[in-house]
């Protein structure tokens, strides 16, 4: 039995685990470099397919970055939503929210993936298998990092708004060829404390198969 399992923390992560909610409104103050070393590292701990670890983070921490990421966003959502034949005022007020949700934020943490390690097939059913497990490897390691903010006292939010942009994200921030965003994390003092959280009974996601 590990040291983790005899002092039987499992009260206390189950509160963690339950507790914890998406926060989009932040307080002013910066997240410390020291906590902001513990959260990747809680990050790099998550499992991944063939260990390969592809995830990769970009932090953003002054104005000037995310202003700019949060302005490209937003030019590619008022163009995305005026091609969709959206109202004008409803596009401006989603620009609007998404800039202030990112430039609100102390820190902003884009989540990428990078397939240069992940193994390679010439058929199309096994290289999308591939991509799906470091799909799946990254968001681990988000999760991983969502939770390790919670524990730290972070109020977070995971935006999945990159999946749909990678491209205007990629360049906004000059990142690396062969990064592909996936989401983008926005954390902070929490400035309130989110909305009530509401998950389905587990019986509804549950299928067992019939006794043989």
């Amino acid at each position: 039995m590990t040291a983790l399992a005899q002092s039987q923390p499992s009260a206390a992560w189950r509160e963690l685990v339950a507790s914890r909610r998406s926060i989009r409104r932040y307080e002013p103050m910066p997240v410390p470099a020291e906590t902001i070393e513990r959260l990747l590292e809680a990050a790099r701990w998550a499992p991944s397919a063939h260990n390969r670890q592809p995830w990769r983070f970009a932090l953003l921490e002054t104005p000037p970055w995310k202003e700019r990421l949060a302005r490209a966003m937003g030019e590619r959502l008022r163009a995305d939503r005026s091609a969709d034949g959206d109202a004008r005022e409803a596009i401006e007020a989603d620009v609007a929210r998404s800039y202030a949700r990112i430039t609100g934020a102390p820190l902003a943490i884009v989540v990428a993936l990078d397939m240069a390690e992940m193994d390679r097939y010439a058929d199309a059913g096994r290289a999308r298998a591939e991509y799906l497990m470091a799909v799946q490897s990254t968001a681990m390691a988000t999760q991983n990092l969502l939770l390790a903010a919670h524990a730290e006292g972070l109020g977070a939010c995971w935006m999945c708004a990159p999946l749909f942009c990678p491209d205007t994200v990629a360049k906004a921030l000059g990142l690396p060829e062969a990064w592909e965003p996936q989401a983008l994390v926005t954390l902070g003092r929490p400035a309130s404390a989110g909305k009530p959280a509401l998950r389905k009974p587990i019986a509804e996601a549950l299928w067992r198969p019939p006794a043989p």
